[in-house]
């Protein structure tokens, strides 16, 4: 175990039991608890490594569902009835094309559903024996509600059009990962920026694993939604290393706490703030997709939602369990922030022996206490001179998660 991991584990022990007021989830939305983000941040990378080593096996072995917009294909639509069957659907395509589709699936509800045929690209033939073989089978009828050829319909995306698709998708996404990484290192300082960077990569990661282990179709509006998600990720991250940077100022004047002790501070004192913004954020996709999927049946719309659900999600967690802890175990790499959590040690066993008075040494400090002199800390003298004020005393605390 780290010095680091000893320091906390050693301050949460110490800790008075009258402090620990209300339940974990009062003191997350408070930022009042002491979660130990830092202190159990291995048993994280393990966890994360599992998912890493999974996403890039089924990346590499499985592959992505390109949609036709990147490969090339025909697709046909076609209101169901109440007796078709995907199967049959299958069927019926096959014989009169020669051709196995690629996937078939149905879509939206209501007045708005229809079943979609994905193949490799048809000529103009096969494309009016499919239709003409599909309405004879199951008789789908247009907008007036007859029966009709004419409610077969379908499209075709060359080859050379979806290859262009696909390198100019390449592209974009090459250009805002690169400008992502660029603004990530002149905002921040090394370490906390090739932490975001490598949470970036890993959530890049983690949302595309998900789509092939899931077979989920790929199509342009994903590339906008990844694009969207990663932006996202490290906004979500800059709050949290804000905070970080606030709490450590000064932190070398000090033998109160280690740095390990500051980020985790920092993220239960962010954590709320995080997980809020995500549930805001979710609340309108997870519309969107009821809307996209269950009511219109608008592939870009569900495409466009899917990813960015997924993404939020991995994002959050990438944020609170990974990117902060992952700042702690570089700079124990570096020798003076070695040589402070000793010295921080070695003063609170000197007090623990009796060797310094008690007086003079200050615990590590828990969320919702401020570490770090403010504009606010003369509140708290201004507070000890007025022993007649009333309510809690919040004179250090200048951010709470609900302001």
């Amino acid at each position: 175990m780290s010095s680091t991991d000893t320091a906390m584990s050693s301050v949460n022990t110490a800790q008075p039991k009258e402090q620990e007021k209300g339940s974990w989830l009062s003191q997350m939305y408070n930022g009042t608890g002491n979660f130990p983000f830092v202190a159990k941040r291995r048993l994280s990378y393990q966890i994360l490594i599992a998912i890493f080593v999974v996403c890039i096996a089924t990346i590499g072995f499985r592959g992505f569902n390109l949609g036709i917009d990147f490969e090339g294909g025909t697709r046909i639509s076609m209101p169901p009835s109440a007796t078709v069957q995907q199967d049959d659907v299958e069927r019926v395509f096959t014989e009169a094309t020669g051709v196995a589709p690629n996937a078939v699936q149905t879509v939206g509800s209501g007045d708005s559903q229809v079943i979609e045929i994905n193949s490799e690209r048809l000529n103009e033939e096969q494309i009016r024996e499919a239709r003409a073989a599909l309405f004879d089978e199951f008789k789908p009828v247009n907008a007036q509600g007859q029966p009709s050829e004419e409610a077969v319909n379908d499209s075709t995306v060359s080859e050379s059009w979806g290859s262009s698709i696909t390198k100019r998708m390449l592209l974009a996404l090459g250009v805002f990962v690169l400008a992502v990484f660029a603004y990530i290192g002149l905002r921040m300082e090394r370490d906390m920026a090739v932490s975001a960077i490598i949470g970036v990569l890993i959530d890049l990661t983690v949302v595309s694993g998900l789509y092939a282990l899931l077979g989920l179709d790929v199509s342009p509006a994903t590339v906008i939604g990844l694009l969207t998600i990663l932006a996202y990720s490290l906004y979500d991250t800059v709050v949290v290393f804000d905070k970080v940077q606030e709490n450590t100022a000064g932190l070398f004047d000090s033998s109160r706490a280690t740095y390990g002790e500051q980020v985790n501070l920092a993220i239960n004192q962010t954590v709320m703030r995080s997980i809020n913004t995500s549930i805001f954020s979710l609340v309108p996709i997870a519309a969107l997709l009821v809307i996209a999927v269950w009511l219109m049946g608008v592939g870009t719309l569900k495409d466009l939602a899917l990813v960015q659900f997924i993404g939020v999600i991995c994002g959050t967690f990438n944020s609170i369990f990974f990117a902060a802890p992952m700042l702690v175990s570089l700079k124990m790499r570096q020798k003076k922030y070695r040589e402070h959590d000793e010295r921080v040690l070695k003063t609170r066993e000197r007090v623990a022996a009796g060797e310094e008075p008690a007086e003079d040494f200050e615990e590590a400090p828990r969320a919702g206490t401020r570490t770090v002199v403010s504009p606010n800390a003369g509140l708290r003298a201004q507070r000890k001179q007025q022993p007649d004020a009333t309510g809690p005393d919040t004179s250090g605390v200048s951010w709470r998660p609900g302001m």
